[in-house]
């Protein structure tokens, strides 16, 4: 008697709408990380190989065995334009999981970009094209194409969690993760948070070089006395 078993594909997903994808992409990764509870970054290991790198769209999840490239190819041939693959690769960097061919056929299918937690390759190749991709680093050596994985299940890169159409925000300084659920909520406090930066950097032109928190924050935190300032 054979075993059932969940789907290993899943073909149909909710993404966050293209409307937000574009509001969102207006916005640095830092401050979407910081208006979301200063979490949801991934963890520093994963980078563009091109700091001019920017990438915004819903989340398309791969979970694949490290070294082989087999479900990439999967979600490569079902991804929707502006869709940014996403790859659990358990960080490894024993292999390329892609390179020239597979971002060429991407930007050729109308794909956002690449987040893949594991080593690429051709990265100058990939920089020239302008094709978005985030990884761990580099490797010459190629994939295996031939052990089983899922995709559009929940993955987990550097310790975060991404699910099926999800937000992904990247840019030189990473790559950042908003539930969808959560986007529109997100986009209006990330909006006041630039707003409030730009005043405050407005004020350090003028002069005003003290950060008007800090002593507050001494005080609360033991290392000042009430009643003393710097």
């Amino acid at each position: 008697m054979s075993e059932k078993s969940l789907p290993a594909i899943r073909r149909d997903i909710q993404r966050v709408s293209p409307d937000l994808v574009r509001a969102a992409s207006q916005f640095q990764a830092a401050i979407l990380a910081d208006v979301g509870g200063r979490r949801g970054a991934l963890g520093g290991r994963i980078a563009p190989l091109s700091p001019r790198m920017k990438v915004a769209g819903p989340a398309f999840t791969v979970e694949l065995r490290p070294g082989d490239n087999l479900m990439f190819h999967a979600a490569l041939a079902l991804a929707q334009p502006g869709d940014v693959i996403v790859v659990e690769g358990k960080g490894d960097r024993s292999a390329a999981l892609c390179g020239t061919i597979m971002t060429t056929q991407a930007q050729a299918s109308g794909l956002a970009g690449f987040v893949v937690d594991a080593a690429v390759r051709d990265s100058d190749e990939i920089i020239e094209s302008g094709f978005p991709v985030f990884s761990v680093g580099t490797n010459p050596n190629g994939p295996t194409k031939g052990l089983p994985g899922r995709v559009n299940w929940p993955v987990s890169l550097a310790g975060v969690t991404v699910n099926p159409g999800d937000l992904i925000v990247g840019d030189a300084d990473g790559v950042v993760v908003v539930p969808r659920e959560n986007v529109a909520d997100v986009l209006v406090l990330a909006q006041q948070k630039v707003d409030a930066e730009a005043r405050r950097i407005a004020e350090i032109k003028a002069g005003k070089l003290g950060a008007p928190w800090l002593a507050d924050a001494l005080r609360a935190a033991g290392v000042l006395q009430a009643g003393e300032s710097l």
